[in-house]
């Protein structure tokens, strides 16, 4: 299924997006489903009671069209948001390093998110604000220590975010500040939707592009990932513990702006679009701080 999380009669609620561009919109008093993809996921009860509604085709339960509905990002309340660096080897080149021989790890807080349409604004106090197309990951087990055998048990499904970076704080700064550098206000769109991983066979084998005013920036594949999904939340659980809804941001391709000779960065009136294979495309303008 794709889930979204909606504004519907001014009431915040989950839809389950149709092929049609229709999509159901979920009431928690006659759905047993709570309002926020969140709860969702840490509600075994609410689970089993969608898996019921989709069994039925949704019988009795209104349909709505997609248009009719404001996208919030799929989540935003959540306890972690764990990034993943130069995991592509071309892109850690481009950036003037080799691969890493073990994942580079950062983070970003949550107040960082911002959904589909939503606008990236470019903080004054930044010149090199770039764009990073993403798989994102999101957790919908708990787990610590997990072996990698069993670690795809835990994701839930994928979003596609854009981890966007101030390239002139982290890097240009004394220390190299990755975490001020990535985690501004509006600096991680999430969206449009939560794809359960049923609904993708392989995620190692999806499309990634990124267009800048819609000219393609990035064009890969997930193929190329160094440290693979399943590595990853293995390697992650050595340090912390994995719960529902935790992000993690997978890595960009090569083709970003800071590697690009002249560098090219984000300015007003831009819009960028991230697209990902069987997950949907992520579209934000980019505007100016006031």
């Amino acid at each position: 299924m794709k889930l979204a999380s909606v504004i519907y009669q001014q009431q915040q609620r989950i839809a389950v997006v149709r092929e049609n561009g229709r999509c159901i919109v979920l009431d928690p008093e006659l759905n047993g489903i709570p309002e926020t993809i969140e709860a969702y996921l840490c509600s075994e009860s609410a689970q089993l009671a969608l898996a019921n509604l989709a069994a039925s085709g949704f019988e009795g339960v209104k349909e709505v069209a997609l248009s009719e509905l404001h996208l919030n990002p799929p989540l935003k309340n959540v306890n972690k948001v764990i990034c993943i660096g130069k995991n592509y080897a071309d892109h850690a080149r481009e950036m003037g390093g080799e691969p890493p021989e073990i994942p580079v790890v950062f983070s970003m807080f949550p107040s960082a998110i911002v959904g589909p349409e939503d606008s990236v604004v470019l903080p004054s106090i930044s010149h090199q604000v770039d764009y990073e197309a993403e798989l994102v990951v999101v957790i919908g087990k708990v787990g610590r220590h997990i072996p990698r055998e069993l670690a795809m048990d835990h994701v839930f499904g994928y979003c596609c975010g854009n981890d966007i970076s101030a390239r002139d704080w982290q890097k240009g700064k004394p220390g190299g500040q990755w975490l001020l550098g990535k985690t501004f206000d509006t600096f991680a769109p999430l969206g449009p939707f939560l794809v359960t991983k049923n609904e993708v066979d392989d995620p190692h084998q999806l499309n990634v592009c990124c267009r800048l005013n819609g000219e393609i920036m990035q064009s890969s594949n997930t193929s190329s990932l160094i440290f693979p999904i399943d590595f990853l939340i293995s390697h992650l659980s050595q340090f912390m513990t994995l719960a529902p809804g935790d992000l993690i941001f997978t890595g960009t391709p090569p083709g970003v702006g800071a590697g690009r000779k002249p560098p090219i960065f984000l300015k007003p009136g831009d819009e960028v679009q991230v697209e990902i294979e069987r997950i949907g495309v992520l579209t934000n303008p980019i505007v100016a701080e006031l």
